[in-house]
Protein backbone atom coordinates (compact mmCIF):
# COMPACT_ATOMS: atom_id res chain seq x y z
CA UNK A 1 0.00 0.00 0.00
CA UNK A 2 2.71 2.51 1.05
CA UNK A 3 4.47 1.88 -2.41
CA UNK A 4 1.26 2.35 -4.43
CA UNK A 5 1.08 5.81 -2.58
CA UNK A 6 4.44 6.60 -2.92
CA UNK A 7 3.88 5.27 -6.58
CA UNK A 8 1.42 7.66 -7.32
CA UNK A 9 3.22 10.32 -6.04
CA UNK A 10 6.06 10.04 -7.97
CA UNK A 11 4.04 9.74 -11.35
CA UNK A 12 1.62 13.11 -9.91
CA UNK A 13 4.92 15.12 -9.54
CA UNK A 14 6.60 14.05 -12.95
CA UNK A 15 3.25 15.29 -14.58
CA UNK A 16 3.35 18.48 -12.88
CA UNK A 17 6.79 19.26 -13.27
CA UNK A 18 6.56 18.16 -16.56
CA UNK A 19 3.30 20.91 -17.68
CA UNK A 20 5.52 23.15 -15.50
CA UNK A 21 8.32 23.21 -17.29
CA UNK A 22 6.37 23.20 -20.94
CA UNK A 23 4.06 26.29 -19.89
CA UNK A 24 7.62 27.93 -18.57
CA UNK A 25 9.26 27.48 -21.33
CA UNK A 26 5.68 28.01 -24.46
CA UNK A 27 5.60 24.45 -25.18
CA UNK A 28 2.29 23.82 -23.07
CA UNK A 29 -1.03 25.20 -23.06
CA UNK A 30 -2.30 26.91 -19.54
CA UNK A 31 -5.92 27.09 -18.45
CA UNK A 32 -7.12 30.55 -17.33
CA UNK A 33 -9.47 32.54 -15.49
CA UNK A 34 -8.39 36.18 -16.19
CA UNK A 35 -10.82 37.21 -14.16
CA UNK A 36 -10.31 35.12 -11.12
CA UNK A 37 -6.61 35.39 -11.44
CA UNK A 38 -7.14 39.52 -11.55
CA UNK A 39 -9.02 39.17 -8.54
CA UNK A 40 -5.92 36.59 -6.56
CA UNK A 41 -2.97 39.12 -8.28
CA UNK A 42 -5.29 41.93 -6.27
CA UNK A 43 -5.57 40.24 -2.93
CA UNK A 44 -1.87 39.50 -2.67
CA UNK A 45 -1.36 43.63 -4.06
CA UNK A 46 -3.50 44.53 -1.18
CA UNK A 47 -1.96 42.63 1.64
CA UNK A 48 1.24 43.85 0.63
CA UNK A 49 -0.22 47.09 1.50
CA UNK A 50 -1.52 45.99 4.18
CA UNK A 51 1.46 44.79 5.69
CA UNK A 52 3.35 48.10 5.42
CA UNK A 53 0.36 49.46 7.08
CA UNK A 54 0.44 47.15 10.10
CA UNK A 55 4.46 47.58 10.42
CA UNK A 56 4.09 51.76 10.66
CA UNK A 57 1.60 51.44 13.09
CA UNK A 58 3.06 49.06 15.09
CA UNK A 59 6.26 51.45 14.72
CA UNK A 60 3.78 54.22 15.86
CA UNK A 61 2.75 51.99 18.76
CA UNK A 62 6.36 51.98 20.18
CA UNK A 63 7.12 54.96 19.69
CA UNK A 64 3.94 55.94 21.64
CA UNK A 65 4.95 53.91 24.63
CA UNK A 66 8.36 55.90 24.84
CA UNK A 67 6.80 58.85 24.53
CA UNK A 68 4.08 57.94 27.35
CA UNK A 69 7.07 56.43 29.76
CA UNK A 70 9.38 59.56 28.94
CA UNK A 71 6.49 61.94 30.01
CA UNK A 72 5.34 59.71 32.97
CA UNK A 73 9.11 60.11 34.13
CA UNK A 74 9.24 64.25 33.83
CA UNK A 75 6.28 64.26 35.33
CA UNK A 76 7.79 62.80 38.84
CA UNK A 77 10.95 64.42 37.84
CA UNK A 78 8.49 67.85 37.85
CA UNK A 79 6.87 67.05 41.05
CA UNK A 80 9.83 65.79 42.95
CA UNK A 81 11.48 69.16 41.71
CA UNK A 82 8.40 71.43 42.68
CA UNK A 83 8.47 69.74 46.51
CA UNK A 84 12.49 70.59 46.86
CA UNK A 85 12.20 73.92 44.88
CA UNK A 86 10.09 76.30 46.64
CA UNK A 87 11.04 79.37 44.56
CA UNK A 88 9.91 77.20 41.35
CA UNK A 89 7.33 75.30 43.51
CA UNK A 90 4.42 76.68 41.29
CA UNK A 91 6.27 76.36 38.04
CA UNK A 92 7.59 72.86 38.30
CA UNK A 93 4.15 71.88 39.36
CA UNK A 94 1.65 72.98 36.82
CA UNK A 95 4.28 71.38 34.58
CA UNK A 96 4.10 67.66 35.87
CA UNK A 97 0.37 67.90 36.78
CA UNK A 98 0.69 68.99 32.01
CA UNK A 99 3.06 65.79 32.23
CA UNK A 100 0.58 63.73 34.02
CA UNK A 101 -2.69 64.56 32.07
CA UNK A 102 -0.47 64.24 28.80
CA UNK A 103 0.45 60.47 29.85
CA UNK A 104 -3.06 59.69 30.86
CA UNK A 105 -3.92 60.40 27.06
CA UNK A 106 -1.31 58.89 25.46
CA UNK A 107 -2.31 55.66 27.16
CA UNK A 108 -5.83 55.84 26.46
CA UNK A 109 -4.32 56.33 22.67
CA UNK A 110 -2.11 53.57 22.99
CA UNK A 111 -5.36 51.25 23.61
CA UNK A 112 -6.90 52.95 20.45
CA UNK A 113 -4.32 52.31 18.60
CA UNK A 114 -3.46 48.59 19.92
CA UNK A 115 -6.71 47.93 19.17
CA UNK A 116 -6.09 49.17 15.53
CA UNK A 117 -3.32 47.22 14.71
CA UNK A 118 -4.73 43.98 16.72
CA UNK A 119 -7.81 44.19 14.37
CA UNK A 120 -5.49 44.96 10.99
CA UNK A 121 -3.15 42.27 12.10
CA UNK A 122 -6.19 39.54 12.13
CA UNK A 123 -7.58 40.66 8.84
CA UNK A 124 -3.70 40.22 7.15
CA UNK A 125 -2.47 37.35 8.84
CA UNK A 126 -6.10 35.24 9.51
CA UNK A 127 -8.32 35.67 7.27
CA UNK A 128 -6.37 37.37 3.86
CA UNK A 129 -3.76 34.08 4.95
CA UNK A 130 -6.20 31.71 5.09
CA UNK A 131 -7.88 32.82 1.58
CA UNK A 132 -4.45 32.63 0.09
CA UNK A 133 -3.72 29.31 1.32
CA UNK A 134 -6.99 28.39 -0.75
CA UNK A 135 -5.77 29.87 -3.50
CA UNK A 136 -2.32 27.72 -3.30
CA UNK A 137 -4.56 24.58 -3.58
CA UNK A 138 -6.36 26.04 -6.51
CA UNK A 139 -3.76 26.83 -8.07
CA UNK A 140 -1.88 23.31 -7.26
CA UNK A 141 -5.57 21.57 -8.30
CA UNK A 142 -4.91 24.13 -11.65
CA UNK A 143 -1.13 22.87 -12.32
CA UNK A 144 -2.26 18.70 -11.51
CA UNK A 145 -5.62 19.84 -14.16
CA UNK A 146 -3.50 20.77 -16.94
CA UNK A 147 -1.25 18.06 -16.74
CA UNK A 148 -3.55 15.09 -16.51
CA UNK A 149 -5.21 16.97 -19.35
CA UNK A 150 -2.56 17.21 -21.94
CA UNK A 151 -1.55 13.54 -20.99
CA UNK A 152 -5.10 12.27 -22.24
CA UNK A 153 -4.39 14.73 -25.53
CA UNK A 154 -1.21 12.75 -25.81
CA UNK A 155 -2.68 9.23 -25.21
CA UNK A 156 -5.74 10.67 -27.28
CA UNK A 157 -3.92 11.01 -30.92
CA UNK A 158 -1.77 7.35 -30.06
CA UNK A 159 -2.66 4.01 -31.91
CA UNK A 160 -5.94 2.07 -30.76
CA UNK A 161 -4.60 -0.97 -29.53
CA UNK A 162 -6.26 -3.03 -26.87
CA UNK A 163 -3.24 -1.65 -24.41
CA UNK A 164 -3.76 2.04 -25.42
CA UNK A 165 -7.51 1.92 -25.11
CA UNK A 166 -6.85 0.64 -21.31
CA UNK A 167 -4.15 3.29 -20.72
CA UNK A 168 -6.75 5.92 -22.55
CA UNK A 169 -9.62 4.99 -20.18
CA UNK A 170 -7.37 5.18 -17.19
CA UNK A 171 -6.27 8.61 -18.15
CA UNK A 172 -10.19 9.89 -19.09
CA UNK A 173 -10.88 8.88 -15.08
CA UNK A 174 -8.12 10.75 -13.60
CA UNK A 175 -8.51 13.36 -15.98
CA UNK A 176 -12.32 13.89 -14.65
CA UNK A 177 -11.01 13.01 -11.41
CA UNK A 178 -8.97 16.39 -11.49
CA UNK A 179 -11.06 17.91 -13.08
CA UNK A 180 -13.53 18.00 -10.56
CA UNK A 181 -11.23 18.84 -7.80
CA UNK A 182 -10.19 22.06 -9.76
CA UNK A 183 -13.87 23.03 -10.26
CA UNK A 184 -14.44 23.33 -6.94
CA UNK A 185 -11.24 24.50 -5.82
CA UNK A 186 -12.09 27.55 -8.18
CA UNK A 187 -15.11 27.65 -6.84
CA UNK A 188 -14.20 27.72 -3.35
CA UNK A 189 -11.85 30.76 -4.20
CA UNK A 190 -14.65 32.60 -5.77
CA UNK A 191 -16.45 32.64 -2.41
CA UNK A 192 -13.92 33.41 -0.36
CA UNK A 193 -12.58 36.00 -2.46
CA UNK A 194 -16.56 37.22 -2.41
CA UNK A 195 -16.87 37.28 1.25
CA UNK A 196 -13.07 38.51 2.51
CA UNK A 197 -14.13 41.73 -0.04
CA UNK A 198 -17.32 42.35 2.34
CA UNK A 199 -15.24 41.41 5.28
CA UNK A 200 -12.41 44.03 4.76
CA UNK A 201 -14.78 46.50 3.63
CA UNK A 202 -16.31 46.23 7.45
CA UNK A 203 -13.37 46.18 9.73
CA UNK A 204 -11.88 48.93 7.86
CA UNK A 205 -14.67 51.59 8.19
CA UNK A 206 -14.29 50.60 11.44
CA UNK A 207 -10.87 50.89 11.95
CA UNK A 208 -10.00 54.14 10.12
CA UNK A 209 -12.93 55.55 11.74
CA UNK A 210 -11.39 55.00 15.15
CA UNK A 211 -7.97 55.71 13.94
CA UNK A 212 -9.23 59.11 12.68
CA UNK A 213 -11.12 59.92 15.83
CA UNK A 214 -8.26 58.85 18.36
CA UNK A 215 -5.52 60.79 16.92
CA UNK A 216 -7.31 63.87 16.11
CA UNK A 217 -8.44 64.02 19.31
CA UNK A 218 -5.59 63.43 21.21
CA UNK A 219 -3.62 66.03 19.25
CA UNK A 220 -6.30 68.48 19.58
CA UNK A 221 -6.12 68.29 23.51
CA UNK A 222 -9.48 66.73 23.50
CA UNK A 223 -9.35 64.34 26.78
CA UNK A 224 -13.20 63.63 26.77
CA UNK A 225 -13.39 62.90 23.09
CA UNK A 226 -10.35 60.48 23.56
CA UNK A 227 -12.44 58.54 26.59
CA UNK A 228 -15.59 58.92 24.38
CA UNK A 229 -14.03 57.07 21.33
CA UNK A 230 -12.84 54.34 23.43
CA UNK A 231 -16.68 53.77 24.72
CA UNK A 232 -17.79 53.81 20.93
CA UNK A 233 -15.39 50.82 19.77
CA UNK A 234 -15.93 49.11 23.59
CA UNK A 235 -12.39 49.19 24.27
CA UNK A 236 -11.22 48.86 27.65
CA UNK A 237 -7.96 49.64 28.91
CA UNK A 238 -5.36 47.74 31.32
CA UNK A 239 -5.44 48.76 35.23
CA UNK A 240 -3.48 51.83 35.27
CA UNK A 241 -0.07 50.91 36.90
CA UNK A 242 1.52 48.30 35.45
CA UNK A 243 5.24 48.02 34.65
CA UNK A 244 4.69 46.56 31.56
CA UNK A 245 4.49 47.42 28.14
CA UNK A 246 0.79 46.52 28.12
CA UNK A 247 0.05 47.69 24.27
CA UNK A 248 3.88 45.93 23.07
CA UNK A 249 3.10 42.62 24.48
CA UNK A 250 0.02 41.83 22.47
CA UNK A 251 1.62 42.42 19.12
Amino acid sequence: EKFDIVKKWGINTYKCTKQLLSERFGRGSRTVDLELETQIELLRETKRKYESVLHLARALTAHLYSLVQTQHALGDAFADLSQKSPELQEEFGYNAETQKLLCKNGETLLGAVNFFVSSINTLVNKTMEDTLMTVKQYETARLEYDAYRTDLEELSMGPRDASAVSRLDAAQSQFQSHKDKYEKLRADVAIKLKFLEENKIKVMHKQLLLFHNAISAYFAGNQQQLEQTLKQFNIKLKTPGTEKPSWLEEQ
